[in-house]
């Protein structure tokens, strides 16, 4: 029997992870994570992700990537190097490496469901139940993990209070929403006009209480604008060449499935 690693074709994560959307999820989890005082002084004092931005983007997306699509020896091999990683730079703190998770957790959630992702009924608690395992490979303590969207909905309750718009938040939030494009000149305003539709629909995506953090002004019928905005360009990718909609690690586990 083919390796599908630890979620597989019928479970939720792969339904939602395996959109293109996914991305925007992705981008607003980094912008939550960033509002969390202290995970964001050690990411910045020990990391060397501003002198290369995009290097953390594509380590991140590979990441997720393997953890859902990869077999179950990629998957571990995966897990090990980021907790070993971690143990390096010293940020590997339980509590802070929970609200990584719960950030993630709830950004690809939200993503799948305002950009029109069929979720039937208790699809969300069954993904959040299925992302217990990837908490717990990159060595998050099983007790901190929430089990269902009401325990995660929780969780970011009791944790407003210490989150704080920092220097190093305001820094780290720059350079995902304006990254450098590292792209040849004629590409260029392409790519950032690209890039700037992705991340405004990234920060669209954020609960208003981050918004008033990153001092965002509150605009009328924003959420409707994003949710509209989110369906169109599913639509739009639903018709691109599956090279394109497919990322390669989903690609190649279904390749796997259908080997048998």
């Amino acid at each position: 029997m083919s390796d599908l690693g630890y979620f597989g074709p019928g479970s939720v994560t792969w339904r939602v992870h395996a959109e293109p959307l996914a991305m925007v999820g992705g981008l607003r989890a980094l912008l939550l994570q960033a509002l969390h005082p202290e995970a964001m002084r050690l990411l910045h004092e020990r990391s060397s992700y501003q002198d290369d931005p995009w290097a953390r983007l594509i380590r991140t997306a590979e990441f997720v990537a393997t953890l859902t699509f990869g077999t179950t020896a990629d998957v571990d091999a995966a897990a090990a190097h980021v907790r070993a990683v971690h143990a390096r730079l010293g940020i590997d703190d339980p509590d802070q490496l929970a609200w990584v998770h719960a950030c993630e957790v709830d950004s690809f959630l939200l993503t799948a469901q305002r950009s029109g992702v069929a979720l039937g009924p208790g699809d969300a608690d069954r993904y959040v139940r299925e992302q217990i395992r990837s908490a717990t490979l990159v060595g998050v303590p099983d007790e901190l993990v929430p089990r269902r969207v009401s325990e995660l909905e929780n969780y970011f309750g009791r944790i407003r209070p210490s989150l704080a718009l920092t220097r190093e938040a305001f820094d780290a939030a720059r350079h995902i929403v304006v990254p450098p494009m590292p792209v040849p000149r004629p590409w260029y305003l392409p790519a950032r006009v690209g890039w700037s539709a992705i991340s405004s629909l990234a920060i669209g995506l954020l609960p208003g209480w981050a918004r008033r953090m990153y001092r965002l002004p509150p605009l009328p019928g924003s959420a409707l604008t994003t949710t509209a905005s989110l369906h169109a360009l599913r639509r739009a990718s639903s018709v691109l060449p599956r090279r394109w909609r497919e990322g390669p690690h989903y690609r190649a586990a279904q390749e796997r499935e259908l080997a048998g």
